[in-house]
């Protein structure tokens, strides 16, 4: 069944234009073509990355916090109590005043202990801005790192400038050793955060905007992953640094608004909010999309399943812009109005 099913996902109608078969894509007369399973790399990668992390939240973002104001706040753990506890995770965190005196009663000890002991479990599970001060100095750090370098990569290639040459020359492509490096970073980075989701902070934010990072992350996995194994390695280069040139901007503002320095946050923000639109509702629309929907027409009068494929998840994720844009107006209408 595996190799049936195996055989039937790489079908070559399904990845590449008619009369191309996967033989054509060894590696010869200095032409590298990118190969799926380099793709594996990229797990361990995401290792190295949460390793980089660690040391980087621990002897970086925690002087840099404690340099801008925030103090690290330390709670008061509450005493051991088995039964207090089980309540605590399988019933409720803010017990009926009938059930604290049956808890009382149950653990012989007098009401006041058990709400003091329920105040303490609770601010145990609340994050310190310490910590969420970690989480967006990590992000920050690595959008900006990855801007920077996608520029670096990017500014001298024709593609650049005129998204027409994405095409020229598809699929034989050869593949340049920094969309290597970008693409390994990138999809290591969200194979991260799906591996740290369940520990990362989860703001007060609804069930929607959780999941709508989670489609977001698998999204993106699934849609560079493809873009590599399809070879639309140019275009796919150009969608993850107008990804990337605008998310840095909003986790300094974050920083900033841990650090009670408001009038850096609102500025931070306003920049953000501009490059956001700039970015996800102009570029990559009026861009991107025009590249991987219209242009590819003109090389092929038969496209091939991949790129349904693709601009579907290209399309879900402008949905998720058209989503977080809508909060951001909302935000930046309050923001006005509101003072």
């Amino acid at each position: 069944i595996l190799k049936t099913l195996n055989s039937w996902f790489w079908w070559e109608n399904i990845w590449m234009p008619i009369n191309c078969t996967w033989a054509d894509f060894v590696d010869r007369d200095g032409l590298v073509f990118p190969k799926p399973h380099q793709l594996y790399a990229t797990i361990p990668y995401a290792f190295v990355l949460l390793i980089i992390r660690f040391f980087s939240e621990r002897y970086v973002a925690i002087p840099l916090a404690k340099a801008l104001g925030i103090k690290n706040v330390r709670r008061v753990k509450p005493q051991p109590n088995p039964v207090l506890e089980s309540y605590f995770r399988e019933c409720s965190r803010h017990p009926s005043q009938s059930d604290i005196k049956g808890l009382a009663k149950k653990c012989n000890c007098t009401v006041h202990l058990v709400e003091k002991w329920f105040r303490r479990r609770r601010n145990l599970e609340i994050p310190t801005v310490l910590q969420k001060f970690k989480e967006a100095f990590w992000r920050f750090s690595f959008y900006l790192t990855s801007s920077i370098v996608g520029f670096i990569f990017l500014y001298d290639k024709p593609w650049f400038y005129d998204i027409w040459q994405t095409w020229v020359g598809y699929p034989f492509q050869t593949l340049l050793p920094s969309q290597y490096w970008y693409y390994m970073a990138e999809i290591g980075f969200y194979w991260s955060l799906i591996f740290t989701l369940g520990i990362d902070i989860r703001r007060k934010a609804s069930a929607c905007d959780f999941m709508a990072h989670v489609v977001h992350h698998l999204a993106a996995i699934g849609l560079m992953s493809g873009s590599w194994c399809g070879n639309y390695v140019r275009l796919g280069t150009l969608v993850m640094f107008v990804h990337d040139t605008a998310d840095f901007w909003l986790e300094a503002a974050k920083m900033f608004n841990y650090a009670r320095w408001e009038k850096t946050c609102n500025m931070l923000f306003i920049i953000f909010a501009i490059a956001f639109f700039i970015t996800r509702m102009i570029l990559l629309p009026f861009w991107i999309l025009r590249a991987t929907l219209y242009q590819p027409t003109y090389y092929s009068t038969t496209p091939v399943i991949a790129y349904f494929l693709f601009n579907g998840m290209l399309l879900t994720l402008q949905g998720l812009h058209l989503y977080w844009g809508y909060l951001i107006f909302k935000i930046l209408k309050r923001f006005v109005f509101l003072k």
